[in-house]
């Protein structure tokens, strides 16, 4: 068997890499366990809400060291530049007996005396340079850059990036692992109707569950929804995730103040961070979800809704239209008039017909989570012989 380790990736300000982490593991052991072993490192000082997700996966060894606390993690990267290695961390892998390390939004040295896979989820610096200031462009790219470097297998999430990858970067191809991720959803026990008389919806309303980040492009949504009231029609979006964008704190005022400035309050309703079985629940109730996004690396929003059998109004990038093929309706992301169409015209489910569809769509999820684990074991095992 292989072991694999595991530090923690993402948190409170980046839901969707926590998610990530979580779903992969969970697919590991419930489809790839007689192969691989997961190990996650974490902090003392990780929260209790994030060490409870964890502890619930069955199979799952959790090892939890100060080596591994937010205080630390400047001074270990400091010393894997300087000197090549983070040796704590490598000792405590070694302790562990672990055979193949993933780095994610972290180096631990070209010396490091690991098989290493690094994660790189997007290349959204290099597409929407406008989005970084110069200090979160060149931190992104000198830590790609010193991946590379450092011999790392590249392990990305899309053809899509790939193809950016390759743009941008001179790398080996038989470094570079694209695994496809998929999202394993189980219909929720509590009733969708409670969850939306819980968040004050209406019967028929739009889902965006996407962090109000500037590339996510709430604005087309606002802008659309203006559109509609103006002549007449009425179209309510409901908005959940993190309200702050790290690299633009004024993002979430700026939507705020549009909704406001145009009257919009009672149809774009803003319900903050919420409990992930409401999120599934709102899809499941919803006419669609809606991602507007002007980037993405592979869309977890997209394969819940997939794995849901939920409908999908989505930004016409390359990477949705591989993700979703013929399952969404798409439109220009620069045209708030476009969307407003979709969305006047958009035939809405019966909730019964809305249960068939996810019970379908559940059997099919299954397979894609068990092709998702057994392409990213493949990748382990083979890296961990030396046959990659």
């Amino acid at each position: 068997m292989t072991s694999i380790g595991f530090s923690l990736i993402g948190g409170r300000t980046w839901v969707g890499g926590l998610n990530y982490q979580v779903n992969l593991i969970k697919s590991i052991l419930e489809y790839e366990h007689v192969r691989i072993q997961p190990v996650l490192f974490m902090g003392l000082d990780v929260s209790s809400d994030i060490l409870t997700r964890f502890s619930g996966i069955h199979g799952l060894i959790m090892v939890q060291s100060e080596v591994f606390n937010q205080d630390n993690k400047l001074p270990r990267l400091l010393k894997a530049l300087v000197w090549g290695i983070d040796q704590s961390t490598a000792d405590i892998f070694a302790q562990h007996q672990i055979d193949v390390v993933f780095e994610s939004a972290d180096f631990y040295g070209w010396r490091f005396p690991f098989k290493v896979i690094a994660w790189i989820p997007d290349l959204q610096h290099r597409r929407l340079r406008h989005l970084f200031g110069f200090l979160a462009y060149w931190k992104r790219e000198i830590g790609f850059r010193v991946q590379i470097a450092g011999g790392r297998h590249i392990m990305l999430s899309s053809e899509d990036a790939r193809s950016d990858f390759l743009k941008f970067y001179s790398l080996a191809l038989e470094k570079i692992h694209v695994v496809k991720f998929a999202v394993p959803v189980e219909l929720v026990n509590q009733r969708p109707k409670d969850v939306i008389d819980e968040y004050g919806l209406p019967e028929h309303f739009f889902y965006m569950p996407n962090q109000f980040w500037r590339h996510k492009n709430h604005e087309c949504v606002v802008q659309a929804l203006n559109i509609l009231r103006r002549d007449g029609k009425e179209v309510v979006i409901a908005v959940s995730g993190n309200q702050n964008d790290h690299r633009d704190k004024t993002y979430f005022p700026k939507i705020k103040a549009m909704v406001e400035a145009y009257g919009l309050e009672p149809y774009f309703r803003t319900l903050g961070v919420i409990p992930y079985q409401h999120v599934q629940a709102l899809m499941q109730a919803s006419a669609a979800i809606i991602n507007p996004s002007r980037f993405e690396g592979w869309s977890t929003t997209v394969e819940e809704a997939k794995s849901l059998g939920v409908g999908m109004i989505l930004s016409d990038l390359n990477v949705h239209k591989e993700q979703a093929g013929d399952d969404a309706i798409y439109f220009d992301a620069n045209n708030p008039d476009q969307l407003a169409e979709l969305l006047l015209n958009y035939k809405q489910l019966s909730l019964e017909e809305k249960f068939q569809s996810s019970a379908s769509a559940l059997s099919q999820s299954n397979l894609r989570v068990a092709t998702f684990a057994k392409v990213f074991s493949d990748m382990v095992v083979k890296i961990q012989s030396g046959k990659l």
